[in-house]
């Protein structure tokens, strides 16, 4: 049985004391929301402050990104080690602003989530096709892509312990949301090809989420679907009745 993981990614909002604010209203508003996992992922520059706060709580720490190396002449960029070092235990890999926005490819995804287990950082590894993929019925070709080429370089005791979420990019701050069918369709997919690369245990084992414009209103039916092991929340995840809810749902499955 896989344990529920809900994840906030904050992306580029909330100030150091903004972030306390809300981490101070998820703990004391939900103080242990059963077996579910529970994680957020704050700015940089307020990682080791929120990190700080939840050091004896429930819900975990993740940054929203790193670099493959793990120091040098990288202006801007930042490494496993740092992140470490100011409290995460978990990186969101890949999501589709960083490919969309900042050029991410497969084989960076792959270095990044090298990088990543180096530092004993757990990765959470998105995948997703855009509108125009899926319109053109590529979405499984596209997702095997990305699975196959993210995870390239990892043994199966290695795959087994990282998070994937299935993001598709068109419901990706859209409003839109994919439907509980499509959502389990493609997690489906992924999971097979996760049973074929590395075997049905690890396979088994891996949580994939999913990402998308997820909502309180849409999370009990999403969570439902079998191959849906949580989900990887944006902007719902800045209002913490709305997180709390959606973690509530996750509880429920």
């Amino acid at each position: 049985m896989r344990t529920p993981f809900i994840a906030g990614n904050w992306k580029m909002n909330r100030t150091i004391a903004e972030s306390l604010e809300l981490v101070r209203a998820l703990h004391y508003g939900l103080p242990w929301p059963g077996e579910v996992d529970v994680v957020v992922a704050p700015p940089f520059t307020a990682l080791r402050a929120v990190a700080d706060f939840l050091e004896k709580s429930y819900i975990g720490v993740a940054a929203q990104n790193l670099h493959w190396e793990d120091g040098g002449a990288f202006t801007g960029e930042i490494s496993g080690a740092f992140l470490k070092d100011a409290g995460a235990d978990y990186v969101i890999i890949g999501h589709s602003e960083r490919r969309r926005l900042f050029g991410e490819t497969d084989e960076t995804v792959a270095k990044k989530i090298g990088a990543a287990l180096r530092h004993a950082l757990v990765p959470i590894a998105c995948v997703g096709e855009t509108l125009e993929e899926r319109e053109a019925g590529r979405a499984a070709e596209v997702i095997e892509r990305q699975v196959e080429g993210g995870l390239a370089a990892l043994s199966a005791s290695e795959a087994a312990g990282i998070v994937l979420a299935y993001e598709p990019v068109w419901a990706i701050g859209t409003g839109k949301t994919a439907s509980p069918e499509q959502a389990q369709e493609v997690h489906a997919i992924v999971r097979g090809i996760l049973a074929r690369r590395f075997g049905a245990e690890a396979a088994g084992a891996i949580r994939i989420l999913y990402g998308g414009s997820v909502t309180p209103a849409s999370s009990g039916q999403l969570l439902s679907q079998a191959d849906v092991d949580g989900a990887l929340v944006g902007g719902a995840s800045l209002k913490a009745e709305d997180f709390m809810s959606i973690i509530r749902s996750a509880k429920k499955v």
